[in-house]
C-alpha cells in the first residue's frame, strides 16, 4: 500500500548526487517519473540507481513532476532555472529543490515567480555515485533553507531520505559552504601533499603510513576540537618548525611542488595564532614561529639551523 503524501519526482542531473538522492526518495516510496542524463556515465548511473526510470528531456520531466530535484553544478543552476522560466516550464504549486551548497532559495526567484515552491537541500557528504552512498546518507546532515512556511517540507524530504536536516539561513549559505569546502576539500589536498613528500624521500605506500595518523587526528579533532591539537607548532617548538620549512623549501628547489611549502606555512601560521589565543604560548613565541616560517619561504637554511641550535 502506498504511503500518503507520495510525490512524482523528477531528477534533473543524474550525476553522483542526483542519482543517489533520486534513489533515496524512491526508497521512501516517492515515484521517480523521469531523469535527465546527458553523458554516458550519467546514463549508466541512472540505469543502475534508478532502474526503469525513463531518461527524458528536461521540459518533459517538469511537466510530469510534483517535486523537481535540481542536482546540477552551482554555476549551471541560475541559467537553467531562468531558461526554464522563459519557456514557462515551472508549474504553480510544484516543489523545486536544488542541492547546491552555496545557494539558498534566492537563486530560485524565477521558480517563485511562477508560483512554484523553492527549497534548498544540500547534503554535507561526498558522493561516489554508487549504491553504497545510500547507506552513508543515514549518517549525513543536509543544510536546508526555505521560506519559514515551507521549511517543514524541506526538512521532511531530508528525513525521508534517512538523513538529518540542519537549518541554514539564506544569508549564511556561502559561509556554510565555505566551511564544508575548507574542511573537506582542503583535507584531501593536505593528505595528498603529505603523501607526495613521503614518496619523494622514498617511502613506499605512503598512504599506509599516513592512514592511521590522519584518521586518529580527524577523530580526535571532531571529538575534542582544538584541544586535540599536538605537534611542534602547538608546543612552540620553533627549531622544528624552522627545520620543516627548510626541508620543504629544499624539496621545492629540487623540483617538488612549491604549493606544499606554501600550504605548510599558511597552516602553521594559522595554527600559531590560534594556539596563542588559547594560551598555549605567548606573543613572543608566535613571533619567533612567524620569523622561522618566513625564512623557510625565502629558502634560507642558515637561520633555521641557528634556531635549532
Amino acid at each position: 500500500m502506498t504511503r500518503p503524501g507520495r510525490l512524482g519526482v523528477g531528477v534533473i542531473g543524474a550525476g553522483k548526487v542526483g542519482a543517489v538522492l533520486g534513489a533515496a526518495l524512491r526508497a521512501a516510496e516517492h515515484a521517480v517519473v523521469g531523469v535527465s542524463a546527458v553523458s554516458e556515465a550519467s546514463r549508466e548511473r541512472a540505469e543502475t540507481l534508478l532502474p526503469g526510470v525513463p531518461i527524458l528531456e528536461i521540459p518533459d520531466i517538469l511537466e510530469r513532476s510534483e517535486l523537481v530535484l535540481l542536482a546540477v553544478p552551482d554555476d549551471a543552476l541560475a541559467p537553467l532555472v531562468e531558461g526554464l522560466a522563459k519557456l514557462g516550464a515551472w508549474q504553480a504549486g510544484q516543489l523545486v529543490a536544488h542541492t547546491s551548497g552555496r545557494h539558498g532559495v534566492g537563486i530560485l526567484a524565477p521558480v517563485r515567480a511562477a508560483g512554484a515552491i523553492p527549497l534548498a537541500i544540500h547534503p554535507a557528504m561526498t558522493f561516489t555515485g554508487m549504491s553504497l552512498d545510500l547507506g552513508r546518507l543515514l549518517d549525513c546532515r543536509f543544510g536546508v533553507t526555505a521560506d519559514p512556511a515551507m521549511l517543514p517540507i524541506a526538512q521532511a524530504l531530508v528525513v525521508e531520505m534517512g538523513a538529518e536536516p540542519v537549518v541554514i539561513a539564506e544569508g549564511d549559505r556561502v559561509a556554510y559552504h565555505a566551511a564544508l569546502a575548507h574542511g573537506s576539500n582542503h583535507l584531501v589536498t593536505i593528505a595528498a601533499q603529505a603523501a607526495e613528500v613521503l614518496a619523494r624521500i622514498g617511502v613506499e605506500e605512503p598512504d599506509r603510513l599516513l592512514g592511521p595518523l590522519l584518521r586518529a587526528s580527524l577523530d580526535n579533532a571532531l571529538a575534542a576540537g582544538e584541544s586535540a591539537l599536538t605537534g611542534p607548532v602547538a608546543r612552540g617548538d620553533v627549531g622544528t618548525v624552522a627545520a620543516h620549512a627548510e626541508a620543504l623549501a629544499e624539496l621545492a628547489n629540487d623540483g617538488g611542488a612549491p604549493d606544499i611549502l606554501e600550504a605548510y606555512r599558511a597552516l602553521a601560521l594559522a595554527t600559531a595564532k590560534r594556539a596563542e589565543r588559547r594560551g598555549l604560548f605567548g606573543a613572543d613565541v608566535r613571533a619567533r614561529l612567524e620569523e622561522a616560517l618566513a625564512r623557510g619561504e625565502d629558502g634560507a637554511g642558515d637561520g633555521a639551523r641557528e634556531e635549532e641550535s
